[in-house]
């Protein structure tokens, strides 16, 4: 396996810590012995081909699946091993955007938004109100608001999820393939936005993606699991990635093969 650097348990920029991270479902290994630090502000994209476990290792990551071996910690805190209570706490801190924005259809967009501060927050109505149309404007989405999420363009759609997972300020967000099903035009501007968001928030982002347009365009670092393999076959920035010596690695980058 290449990496840039092997993880760093004292790291006081580092946000996420994942350790011999193991997973499998019904006797079947997904991938084994994943280690490795997001720090704290960066885009850390995880990369492979189809069925290598990447949107496995996100649900790992936000305490969705729970692992065969190994742990996850955020900030500190094994999301794991701790208690229900303080694992939705921990959970609270962090924003997800799912692949297929998961918005619900019965509610307008601002009602979308306003859902995860209904939940989590006791402030009055209309600062709800008021703080949802903020993150959407922050996506260049205010005017739809009053939309059905039916109404949306796809591109629309992945931009007021973002919106959704930004309203409670996470220090921490997950996009899980927010590319997905996007023309190139509309992907590259989304890829604009989380740098831009990246900057304004100083958020750290997590982001599973295959494309390839994206990751030379956001990543800071690549992280590319290996279906053959079942771990990481390699980390290092995008462009180092593209020269490896490990032709699986080179023929991702250079999409070859």
């Amino acid at each position: 396996m290449e990496t840039d650097e092997k993880p760093d348990a004292g790291h006081t920029d580092v946000i996420v810590r994942v350790r011999d991270l193991c997973a499998g479902f019904d006797g079947r290994m997904v991938f084994r012995d994943v280690s490795f630090d997001v720090r704290r502000g960066e885009i850390f994209v995880i990369a492979g081909g189809s069925g290598c476990g990447k949107s496995t290792l996100l649900k790992h990551m936000i305490g969705l699946y729970w692992p065969t071996r190994g742990g996850v910690e955020i900030d500190g805190v094994d999301i794991h091993r701790v208690a229900s209570a303080q694992r939705c706490r921990l959970r609270r801190r962090i924003g997800v955007a799912y692949q297929g924005g998961a918005l619900f259809g019965s509610m307008s967009v601002l009602e979308n938004v306003c859902l995860p501060l209904e939940a989590f927050t006791e402030l009055p109505v209309e600062a709800i109100r008021m703080i949802a149309l903020g993150k959407l404007r922050l996506v260049r989405l205010e005017d739809a608001a009053p939309a059905m999420p039916a109404e949306l363009s796809g591109g629309m759609q992945k931009r007021a999820a973002l919106a959704r997972a930004l309203a409670l300020d996470p220090s921490l967000v997950f996009l899980d393939e927010p590319s997905a099903g996007l023309d190139p035009v509309t992907s590259a501007g989304l890829d604009r936005l989380v740098l831009d968001l990246r900057s304004l928030l100083a958020t750290t982002f997590v982001v599973v993606t295959h494309e390839l347009p994206s990751i030379f365009a956001i990543a800071d670092r690549v992280l590319m699991l290996d279906a053959r393999r079942k771990t990481i076959a390699a980390m290092d920035s995008p462009t180092a990635l593209r020269d490896s010596r490990d032709p699986t690695v080179a023929d991702f980058f250079n999409r070859r093969g």
